[in-house]
């Protein structure tokens, strides 16, 4: 009886153990609707002033953001300027995407065995703000909370992982 009752004790130091040894990734596996394969999806997660979602597909990697406000127009010539917690380094994108004015900036990046280096640094290190920069030289300042920084970390940490397993 002793010993059932020290186990009992024990069991869930045990538990904990595992669980941080663990990455929990939120991915939502689906199949594509047109050319049927799998592809992974973050869903949109919201920031402030904007939401983020990633998708993995065999062929690419597809971060979207969708900035809130009225006629935030991206151009190809559009930029995102994104800075890094505790660096004064940033990391310059152009928007990917078709033109639009629904506030839709994508970085787009081919899906390779090692994944790209934003991607990388993305899934290592937080982002503290991401300034766009629309066709018209508007600059919009997206700034995350730490909640906000630690989520687009692992998601992005999760699509680097499991994004090079469509390739197989």
């Amino acid at each position: 009886m002793k010993y059932l009752l020290l186990l009992a004790f024990l069991s869930p130091l045990f538990l904990h153990a595992q669980d941080s040894t663990r990455k929990d990734c939120r991915l939502k596996p689906e199949i594509d609707p047109y050319t049927k394969e799998k592809k992974f999806a973050t869903g949109f997660v919201d920031l402030e002033g904007a939401s983020v979602s990633i998708d993995a597909t065999k062929a690419e990697v597809d971060i979207l953001f969708s900035v809130k406000g009225v006629d935030k127009c991206f151009t190809d010539a559009s930029t995102a300027a994104i800075f890094f917690v505790g660096t004064k380094a940033k990391q310059t994108q152009r928007n990917s995407g078709s033109m639009n004015c629904e506030g839709l900036f994508h970085f787009t990046f081919r899906n390779t065995t090692l994944p790209h280096f934003l991607l990388r640094k993305m899934g290592t290190m937080k982002i503290e703000k991401i300034v766009f920069t629309g066709n018209d030289k508007k600059e919009t300042i997206v700034t995350l909370d730490a909640d906000q920084q630690q989520i687009l970390m692992d998601l992005a940490a999760c699509i680097a992982q499991e994004g090079p397993t469509l390739l197989q």
